[in-house]
């Protein structure tokens, strides 16, 4: 059966979906033999870019993700301390890790969310004439305005914010898109949810359950938390996919 995989926009929490990633490629090989397209939003867009064009970089996202935090931890505001270019660190990240034949890999197979600075409709990026072009949507579909910078980010002619404030979870069109996210929900991986409230939000294409650990997290996403807990995240989104090929039978 064709599989889709959609990894949600999450900031920093993009260290969960990482683990994810991880134990797929342990685990559930059975499910990636018959993947046809990545897509995502923001970091989400990353671990999907990686999926599609860099499986064997892994370890060296992880290590680029830990780094970026620390980084970003080391600001006396964080990414909004004058004169730290969040959006260069970024792309400094981009160009270490991705082949040169980046974009050729990507056609068609990924699928990237952005949002336009002036209309603030959604699209979705599926073809890339360039490495340098598809890094360039990853650093659109990243950017959150004020955070990252003030400039939004030009690709293909037209300037773009990030793909999370419209859609942050893109179905494929075709086959079987599952979802992965670090907040609770409605995903197809995700968290367990503990807290008590039963209410779900639905946020730009993402159902995620309103409690006080999804807004820890959220915070998290913009503002990364300690060394310590970036690595449990990264193993707590790698036993929540295991669970997941146990759960449909995939492993």
């Amino acid at each position: 059966m064709a599989v889709n995989l959609s990894f949600a926009a999450c900031g920093f929490l993009g260290v969960y979906q990482l683990g994810v990633v991880g134990a797929l490629q342990r685990h559930g090989q059975r499910l990636l033999g018959g993947l046809q397209a990545c897509g995502g939003a923001s970091a989400g867009a990353l671990v999907a870019t990686v999926v599609i064009t860099a499986p064997h970089k892994l370890e060296s996202c992880k290590d680029f993700a830990h780094g970026f935090a620390a980084s970003v931890r080391g600001q006396v505001l964080g990414a909004v301390t004058p004169g730290y270019d969040f959006m260069l660190e970024l792309r400094k990240g981009l160009e270490d890790i991705l082949p040169c034949d980046a974009h050729l890999r990507a056609e068609d197979r990924l699928h990237i969310s952005i949002t336009h600075s002036r209309t603030h409709r959604n699209h979705i990026a599926t073809r890339f004439h360039s490495r340098d072009e598809l890094i360039q949507a990853l650093l659109a579909s990243s950017f959150v305005p004020v955070y990252a910078g003030l400039k939004p980010v030009e690709f293909q002619g037209q300037t773009w914010i990030d793909g999370g404030f419209t859609d942050s979870l893109p179905i494929m069109p075709q086959g079987r898109t599952i979802t992965v996210s670090p907040f609770s929900g409605a995903q197809d991986i995700c968290p367990t949810h503990t807290g008590r409230s039963s209410r779900t939000l639905h946020l730009a294409n993402m159902d995620v359950h309103f409690t006080r650990q999804n807004i820890v997290r959220l915070n998290q996403a913009l503002f990364p938390p300690s060394q310590s807990r970036m690595h449990a995240l990264g193993q707590e989104g790698y036993q929540d996919a295991v669970l997941f090929l146990e759960r449909e039978h995939w492993t």
